[in-house]
């Protein structure tokens, strides 16, 4: 007879109870961290490639610059492409989470800078583009003043009151909007002229003309020491310009002052007989100001990418911004060191009529 043994069930270890709760309390753990990675935001900005847009060309079937009142020459070929960073993060209105860091991290395109380097604490989106759109109006003016300077087309300029600080050398003598004519009975050309008279009157009151709504008045403002040693009116000035015609450029979502440079060459472009490019794609940054200096910008690695997926073959960058340049040049792209407008339509030219352009200035 065979004889069957019943075994029954043993009572479950309670270290092995212990084990399991722990890995369900881990688990659950895990999930809420990870779902608190994805919603929690981070303090840090991240800058990647965003759009190039070719300022000799058409946006929604309109010219992104127009000139009316003179004769122009439009583009028919080739590329002067602005280049552009889009941001994320950093603002209260606009964050980022670990995961967006994390990935941008091991992007290569892709910078990520704590977010008290790029804006200051508090500011709003909207605060953030209404500077931008200030710097852009600013960059497309100075653009065409410097255009029409390297052309050797005469126009009026002049240095007009922008601000006033409160307890200023100026608040309540001068005025926001006021045209500075004379300092010292010297004729206002530039910052320069005004920081003379100032150094040498050391702290004497000193009159100033102005134009104010149309009319001409002289004043007398006591200047004061400022931080640096220096005497100060006490206010903030902007470049006003009295241009002999239009210059329109059409442009929207897009700010600051970095394309400024290649407004200018687009102007020049528009200005002049014939095709600056001459068919070639060209891309580059860089402020400007109205006697043609370029200046430095941020995010150029972003911008070199975003100009090379274009595809653009040369790259106009500030002599300036050469160390961010050196070790981020996407292969194909050319480039060119400039320092001035002058210099960036000559190297536009030269390669643009057919010629070798490789002895150019570059970044090493």
């Amino acid at each position: 007879m065979s004889q069957e043994t019943l075994e029954t069930a043993k009572p479950a270890s309670p270290i092995r109870d212990r084990r399991f709760s722990l890995m369900v309390v881990s688990g659950v753990l895990s999930v809420v961290l990870a779902v608190a990675a994805m919603t929690i935001p981070v303090p840090y900005v991240i800058e990647s490639p965003g759009p190039a847009i070719n300022t000799i060309g058409e946006i929604n079937g309109h010219p992104v610059i127009t000139v009316t009142g003179h004769e122009s020459f439009p583009a028919s070929s080739g590329s002067l492409d602005l280049t552009t960073v889009h941001m994320a993060g950093g603002l209260p209105d606009s964050q980022i989470n670990f995961f967006d860091a994390l990935r941008s991290w091991l992007t290569p395109s892709h910078t990520i800078y704590p977010a008290e380097l790029i804006y200051a604490p508090g500011i709003s989106q909207e605060a953030v583009n209404s500077e931008n759109s200030a710097a852009m109006t600013g960059s497309q003016e100075n653009a065409t003043a410097a255009a029409m300077s390297t052309l050797g087309i005469d126009f009026e300029s002049n240095l007009a009151v922008a601000s006033i600080p409160e307890g200023g050398a100026s608040s309540g003598i001068l005025k926001p909007d006021d045209v500075l004519l004379t300092i010292g009975g010297q004729k206002v050309t530039d910052l320069k002229v005004i920081q003379t008279v100032l150094a040498e009157g050391k702290g004497a009151p000193v009159d100033i003309g102005v134009r104010r709504d149309g009319a001409e008045k002289t004043l007398a403002v006591t200047p004061k020491l400022g931080d640096e040693g220096k005497y100060l009116l006490g206010i903030a000035l902007q470049n006003t310009f009295k241009f002999p015609f239009d210059v329109q450029i059409s442009l929207e979502n897009i700010g600051g002052p970095s394309a400024g440079m290649i407004f200018a060459l687009g102007i020049m472009d528009n200005l002049t007989p014939g095709e600056l490019t001459g068919g070639k794609q060209f891309a580059g940054t860089g402020t400007i100001d109205p006697q043609g200096n370029v200046g430095a910008i941020g995010g150029i690695a972003q911008k070199m990418v975003g100009a090379r997926s274009s595809g653009a073959n040369f790259f106009l960058a500030p002599g300036a911004n050469c160390g961010d340049v050196v070790g981020h040049v996407p292969k194909g792209l050319q480039v060119i060191k400039v320092t001035t407008l002058k210099e960036a339509y000559d190297a536009v030219s030269l390669i643009g009529s057919g010629k070798d352009g490789s002895t150019l200035p570059t970044c090493s």
